[in-house]
């Protein structure tokens, strides 16, 4: 299944309109409606058909790619919100209800974005996060800002819970990709 479809109305065989109605009978994949058909009763078409976002031809390219990440940010932000469980791995341990960190029995003092990284790696241990996803669940609000920038942080965050930062235990890198937590197949 994919994870994000960009659709036109006008293709030969089978039109836009089908294939969007189709895809909402079985996934909720993000969609964005491109196309040439500019009329408001279009638009409210698809929109009701269940597509994301509609972008009408022409088009600029920087405007899209900013769509395209504002409907990803939103889908995984539904699926990165807390879920009120107590996360813990080891000695640590992330409770979201209380919004602590404690690493065998010692509170630790995160600043928000170091929290929203680990809760974020803790919430789906093993799972490969690139940069750009981390972003995205840590600044919500649009800000734009270098992906290495998540490099310092988890460097930061590394020197408060590993016992060894150079060689982690908790938050593991995948070069060239991003960072996932350990799932306890790293042991």
């Amino acid at each position: 299944m994919p994870v994000f479809v960009i659709l036109d109305i006008m293709l030969p065989g089978i039109d836009g309109w089908d294939i969007c109605r189709t895809l909402r009978k079985v996934s909720d994949v993000p969609i964005l409606m491109l196309t040439a058909r500019e009329e408001e009763i279009d638009r409210v078409m698809g929109l009701a058909l269940g597509a994301d976002d509609y972008v009408v031809k022409p088009f600029s390219i920087r405007e899209l790619v900013e769509r395209v990440k504002a409907i990803l940010r939103r889908a995984r932000t539904v699926v990165s919100q807390p879920s009120g469980e107590i996360s813990s791995f080891g000695g640590l341990v992330l409770d979201p209800v209380k919004h602590t960190v404690t690493l065998s029995g010692r509170r630790l003092t995160l600043t928000s974005f170091e929290y929203k990284l680990l809760q974020a790696l803790m919430n789906s241990p093993g799972r490969l996060f690139s940069r750009e996803e981390l972003l995205d669940i840590c600044y919500q609000d649009g800000i734009e800002v270098v992906d290495r920038v998540i490099d310092v942080h988890i460097g930061k965050l590394r020197q408060k819970i590993e016992a060894d930062p150079s060689r982690p235990q908790y938050i593991l890198t995948v070069r060239g990709y991003g960072y996932r937590f350990n799932d306890g197949s790293e042991l």
